[in-house]
């Protein structure tokens, strides 16, 4: 029974292998970790170049594109205009990017798996324990590695972000495609659709909102990465929430994270996709 009493080296065992990763994958994560800052520049340097108010102006025009209402633009105006008045613009964008990046790559990894899995359940059967462990693991864990390979800044919070947010797009695509009604497959089997017509033509545009729902709660949960990030050098709305908490400073805290809030609800309010009856 000594089996019974002796500990399982679980963390030794993992520790032995982000040791061998960083002695023999250092290239790579070098090329990743150059190719994530390159990108991160790029897109903040896209945003900075702008000014504010032209950016909220292109903002505004872009809600009423996807939305076609007067009320989530004018929501979206105000939003902007009041983390202006803040003086929390630069921390936004640099949050912002952070989204877009982080969410870009979720969407892209995200829901072609989450096609696949619908289509063949066994795949699903087999991604859903390791779907769940990135989900539940706390997110303080993923920093440890990300630090260990990338060091500190934007690119260790984005990693950290990632593997934390995939789940998401992954659960709603596979609940969207497989939730596609039998009648209209069939109709479109009947007419003689392919397989690949059918995704594109009825599966797809089924699953819009759900897929879209995922794009959301990647979001979401992007955004309460941000402070979490903040933890190992990532810039963003984290940081003064962070330096609020060492400083026990009431204001500076209800202030930086009320602007998470309202990055939030405009971004949700944005992509919000609806099926159409």
């Amino acid at each position: 029974m000594d089996w019974l009493t002796e500990k399982i080296p679980v963390g030794q065992w993992a520790k032995m292998v982000f040791d061998w990763l960083n002695a023999h994958g250092g290239p790579v994560f070098d090329l990743i970790g150059t190719v994530i800052g390159a990108l991160i520049d790029l897109i903040l340097g896209g945003l900075e170049a702008f000014h504010p108010l032209v950016l909220i102006a292109l903002l505004v025009a872009l809600a009423w594109v996807l939305q076609r209402s007067w009320k989530v633009c004018l929501l979206v105006g105000l939003g902007f205009l009041f983390i202006l008045n803040q003086r929390y613009w630069d921390e936004t964008m640099e949050s912002m990017t952070l989204i877009l990046v982080s969410c870009g790559v979720c969407m892209a990894v995200g829901v072609p798996l989450g096609i696949a899995a619908a289509h063949r359940p066994r795949l699903y059967q087999a991604m859903a324990p390791v779907l769940d462990l990135m989900q539940t693991l706390p997110t303080f864990v993923y920093l440890i590695p990300a630090i260990v390979f990338f060091g500190l800044g934007m690119v260790p919070g984005l990693i950290a972000t990632v593997v934390f947010v995939l789940p998401a797009p992954i659960r709603l695509t596979h609940l969207g495609i497989s939730s596609t009604p039998s009648a209209l497959l069939e109709a479109a089997t009947a007419f003689g659709a392919t397989p690949r017509q059918r995704l594109w033509k009825v599966e797809l545009p089924w699953a819009l909102p759900q897929i879209m729902a995922g794009l959301t709660q990647a979001i979401m949960l992007s955004l309460s990465m941000v402070v979490i990030a903040a933890l190992v050098g990532a810039n963003g709305l984290g940081v003064p929430v962070v330096r609020a908490l060492n400083q026990v400073n009431t204001a500076l805290g209800f202030e930086s994270g009320f602007i998470i809030v309202v990055v939030a609800i405009v971004l949700d309010r944005m992509l919000k996709v609806e099926r159409r009856r």
